[in-house]
């Protein structure tokens, strides 16, 4: 199997978590239990070699992985290429992990941006599968095939009883109790806090539209209440923190408040070191606001050198 074996080694997620399986329980509750959904049995069967019907009873004591999502938090200079090669073991895989996140390829994360990291489910492939079928039970959709083929590397080479590929999930949603056993076996701390930073960051996204709405319609009250309760959020991305006080400055200049929109521009130009003061662009309120003392003293001339004090002055100090 060569490289699709090594890419099968690939790392399967780190926020997977293990369960113990208890007396009388099942495949189907464990997967309604955690995921909200029976159907979830299949991913449960395929991540972890089993061979079992709906509803079948399993030994108790038997350690099962559970999958579920990881998230990482973007730094600086991180690109889809080289976090697709770290956490799914191929750089061109990277198109998946972009568009799992909402974005396009061409889109590269921003810094403090927090992303989902698809579990890399390892599926042993039967007698009668094909891209199409397996696309199908696993990710949704059959024109979903051309992702899986070029995730493992196929080159529309047709599949062979008792191959493994790799497919990526992404639609694993974790019940309050599924949750709570991740917990439970640290796997929120693996995956930095279970998304919480990146569903703070998709309701700033998704109420941005409307902050810029209320300062261009001169609702400023309403734009310092919006801005201030989206940072409120915490965990936002760098570029979501800069254009919130950008949004913020405008709005404390328009109310005359001049400590607070100095603060504001501050908090900008620290999040975006790229922010330029133009004042083509922006008015000469705002460019006052972010000019600070010490700006205006470098751009004054010094004062002229008084030079060696007179017989004069000398007796007027006395």
């Amino acid at each position: 199997m060569g490289a699709l074996a090594a890419a099968a080694l690939a790392s399967s997620g780190a926020a997977a978590f293990p369960h113990v399986v208890r007396e009388g329980e099942t495949l189907a509750q464990i997967a309604e239990r955690t995921y909200g959904r029976v159907q979830m049995e299949q991913v449960l069967v395929a991540a972890n070699a089993l061979d079992a019907g709906a509803g079948v009873p399993i030994m108790p004591g038997l350690r099962l992985e559970i999958p579920a999502l990881g998230h990482h938090r973007v730094t600086a200079g991180e690109t889809w290429a080289n976090l697709a090669e770290r956490l799914l073991g191929a750089a061109d895989r990277s198109d998946v992990l972009a568009l799992s996140n909402d974005t396009m390829p061409w889109i590269e994360p921003t810094d403090g941006q927090e992303i989902i990291v698809p579990y890399n489910l390892r599926y042993v492939v039967g007698q009668h599968d094909t891209l199409l079928t397996i696309a199908y039970r696993f990710l949704g959709k059959r024109d979903k095939a051309w992702m899986l083929d070029k995730y493992n590397h196929l080159k529309q080479d047709p599949l062979r009883r008792g191959m493994v590929i790799l497919v990526p999930l992404t639609d694993l949603p974790l019940t309050t109790q599924g949750k709570a056993e991740a917990a439970s076996a640290g796997a929120l701390v693996r995956s930095e806090g279970a998304g919480r930073a990146r569903e703070a960051q998709r309701r700033v996204d998704a109420e941005l539209p409307q902050l810029a709405s209320d300062v261009r319609s001169g609702r400023y009250i309403d734009a310092v209440a919006r801005a201030n309760r989206l940072l409120g959020y915490g965990d936002l991305a760098r570029v979501q923190i800069a254009t919130v006080h950008r949004q913020l400055l405008e709005a404390y200049v328009a109310l005359d408040a001049t400590g607070l929109a100095e603060t504001a521009c501050a908090a900008w130009r620290d999040a975006d070191p790229t922010a330029r003061l133009d004042p083509i662009e922006l008015s000469p309120k705002i460019v006052h606001a972010c000019t600070s003392s010490a700006d205006l003293h470098l751009l004054r001339p010094p004062p002229p050198d008084p030079g060696p004090p007179t017989p004069a002055d000398a007796g007027s100090a006395r």
